[in-house]
């Protein structure tokens, strides 16, 4: 039986959602529009070019949340290091203004936050995985 949320590459079946998070240099405020619509564009564009599925994005004044899904052979770094880098490019050509808001050319703040999430809690798996020894398991 499939699970709706479930996903596959030739090697693995899989629900991995990521959270990322991460601000602009200084924590200007310079995502307002029409800055924010041409990232929410670059966003969109680049989870379909990289085959991340894009479940949710809100872009603020001074950050961004993404939440996505990507199959697990990608690693989250590789993600925010594709999706920073590239959107800086995009909106430094597209809206150059930017750079004379920000100090040294760089849009975004060197780190970001990532979390994962599933259809379950931590607890839950750890539960399932103790149950394993109990209910027929070795």
């Amino acid at each position: 039986m499939k699970n709706e949320t479930w996903k596959s590459t030739g090697t693995a079946v899989y629900n991995i959602n990521y959270h990322f998070v991460w601000s602009t240099k200084y924590r200007r405020k310079v995502l307002l529009p029409p800055v924010n619509e041409t990232l929410k564009g670059a966003i969109t564009t680049l989870c379909k070019e990289h085959g991340y599925q894009l479940l949710a994005l809100e872009v603020m004044p001074d950050h961004v949340h993404v939440f996505l899904s990507a199959p697990p052979k990608i690693a989250p770094a590789v993600i925010a290091k594709i999706l920073k880098g590239s959107t800086a490019r995009r909106l430094f050509v597209k809206h150059p203004e930017l750079k004379k808001k920000l100090w040294g050319g760089h849009l975004w703040n060197p780190s970001y936050y990532v979390g994962t999430a599933g259809e379950v809690s931590s607890d839950t798996i750890r539960r399932y995985i103790e149950a394993q020894k109990t209910e027929g398991g070795e």
